[in-house]
């Protein structure tokens, strides 16, 4: 495998699974011996609120954060987060959203309104939207959405799936691998 160097931003609600989906990807770098530097912004993310997790892989990692418009991958566990970030990705960066829709607290109170097409504008980006909640309840639990999001991206990096498959391994609860790697294994063949 060719030495692997990307910049990649997270996005999510709180409790989808954005922090475990980091952890996998710095356990993975590690494991092919690049430099990885995770910075994790929880925010009010244990009520629901935005979470943002930045990823910097390569031979030489200095700083932890994603400049703006610097973003090969932007991975958002929802539509409306993914719209939030767009600005972190390169003019012709990818772009995976899970297509669910989770009400803000804004929304849910009348203050504002749910955007009516939140995935227009990314540009000459390749977006990928997918019902990775529909994927992660096949595969056996509705948590598990972050592995099939996982799944798609590990389509466009050059870590081979068994190195995938071992970094999911060493981060989740032995009890909710075989969940975890088959939500793993459903978000490939989507990408496919």
């Amino acid at each position: 495998m060719d030495k692997a160097t990307f910049n990649l931003v997270i996005v999510g609600v709180g409790g989808q699974g954005t922090l475990l989906a980091s952890k996998i990807l710095g356990r993975l770098a590690l494991m092919e011996n690049l430099g990885v530097k995770v910075s994790e912004v929880h925010g009010m993310s244990q009520r629901g609120g935005s979470v943002i997790t930045h990823v910097r892989v390569g031979d030489q990692v200095k700083s932890p954060i994603v400049s703006l418009g610097e973003a090969d991958y932007l991975i958002s566990f929802e539509a409306l987060e993914a719209a939030r970030s767009a600005a972190f990705l390169k003019d012709d960066g990818v772009v995976i959203v899970n297509s669910q829709e989770i009400l803000p607290m804004p929304v849910i109170t009348g203050a504002a309104s749910y955007p009516a097409a939140p995935l227009d504008g990314f540009g000459g980006c390749k977006l990928i939207s997918v019902d990775a909640l529909a994927l992660a309840i096949s595969a056996g639990n509705q948590r598990a959405l972050n592995l099939v999001l996982l799944g798609i991206l590990s389509k466009y990096l050059p870590f081979e799936e068994r190195v995938w498959n071992q970094a999911i391994a060493a981060c989740v609860p032995r009890k909710t691998l075989e969940v975890n790697l088959k939500a793993f294994a459903l978000g490939r063949e989507q990408a496919a």
